[in-house]
């Protein structure tokens, strides 16, 4: 198989809750990208193994692989790519319990976005650094971020919605603007 067939079996090994094969797998992709010279590719399989060490709880695998990732993208300039991960490494080092780290993986995250106009990624990293936030004890920036997020994001689910709608009732009743 070549690299982009590996790639897609392992999406599908991975969907079908196979971890192990799909990481296989994505370790094969990422040989061939990195001998074919397709950095991005690379980096994106080093990302989709960290995603399935998150899902596995092998953390330092996923921080490991999260973190060359990084270097790839930022060797490569892509800030987009980059944000993404640094959004994914918050999201292991908050399953860690470690959200001291998480919070600045976020911010930074958040902060590229922006940037770059990625309002639906901006959002989803505010919504997780809120969360974060509220749950170390930093409750008024945690709403403030999550109220922030809620409204960035340009696909929201029902639960989503329905906490605007609740935003936007809270805002009425004390008449903030």
């Amino acid at each position: 198989m070549n690299a982009d067939e590996l790639q897609k079996e392992g999406l599908r090994l991975f969907q079908e809750g196979l971890y192990d094969e799909a990481a296989q797998r994505f370790s094969e992709a990422l040989e061939h990208f990195a001998e074919e010279g397709r950095e991005i590719e690379a980096g994106e399989m080093l990302n989709n193994i960290a995603l399935i060490r998150r899902k596995q709880s092998r953390w330092e695998e996923a921080v490991a692989s999260l973190e060359e990732a990084r270097r790839v993208f930022v060797r490569l300039g892509d800030k987009s790519r980059e944000a993404q991960v640094l959004g994914n490494l918050g999201s292991v080092y908050a399953s860690m319990g470690k959200r001291d780290e998480a919070i600045p993986a976020w911010q930074t995250a958040i902060a590229t976005f922006a940037e770059l106009e990625d309002n639906q990624r901006q959002g989803e990293t505010l919504l997780a650094l809120g969360v974060a936030l509220f749950k170390n004890g930093q409750r008024e920036a945690g709403f403030a971020a999550y109220q922030a997020g809620i409204q960035l994001v340009e696909n929201p689910t029902p639960m989503q919605k329905f906490t605007r709608m609740l935003f936007a009732l809270q805002m009425r009743v004390f008449g903030v603007r």
